[in-house]
């Protein structure tokens, strides 16, 4: 079956790939929104939704045995890993949605990398304890997101199109509980101990 141009429009060389314009491109708008959940997730780990700052020393330490305890921290509890699982699920699901046909390897590097560059900026700024523990929870939590749009996302249209949705939706009210944490009277940051207090 010929294909059939309408006028003034430009028939295709032969043996060239005709793409649609969405699939040349990730949607703008859902690129805007996994820039700003890159954001508030840059915020939360590293500054615990606090004002931005740089530590005074007492917390510049490496967690390098995942899961157990050291001379510093104890064992990893539970609910902290969990956390950071669902921290990174929905980076998972933006690389699944924005780059579907990069290989699976090289979104999971990609989430190594960046949970590493984070206990990195971490470890630099002394706002918290750099753990090996979350590098690999946040790892297996962008896993799980991209395994989410490999299962529902891929299958059809109307799949991708509600995983979208469930981002735009999540980062939207991700915003919102941020703020609202921002302003209230709760704070989460570590408490950054010198070697002056410990030796008190």
């Amino acid at each position: 079956m010929s294909n059939i141009t309408q006028p003034g429009e430009k028939m295709p060389r032969e043996g060239a790939v005709v793409t649609e314009p969405t699939e040349r491109r990730a949607p703008f708008a859902l690129g805007i929104l996994f820039a700003v959940y890159l954001a508030l997730l840059a915020w939360t780990i590293l500054f615990k939704l606090e004002v931005p700052y740089i530590g005074a020393g007492g917390l510049r330490h490496v967690k390098w045995v995942p899961f157990a305890a050291d001379d510093w921290y104890a064992a990893s509890k539970p609910l902290e890993v969990g956390a950071n699982v669902l921290l990174f699920l929905p980076f998972g699901m933006y690389l699944g949605l924005l780059w579907p046909t990069r290989t699976v390897w090289k979104h999971v590097a990609t989430l190594a990398g960046a949970s590493m560059l984070l206990e990195g900026l971490q470890y630099l700024l002394i706002v918290g304890s750099s753990d090996v523990t979350d590098v690999i929870a946040n790892t297996v939590g962008g896993a799980t997101g991209l395994l989410v749009v490999a299962l529902w996302g891929r299958r059809s249209e109307a799949g991708a199109r509600v995983l979208k949705r469930v981002c735009m939706v999540g980062t939207g009210l991700a915003v919102v509980i941020c703020l609202a944490f921002f302003f209230s009277p709760l704070h989460y940051a570590q408490r950054d101990v010198t070697l002056d207090q410990v030796v008190d």
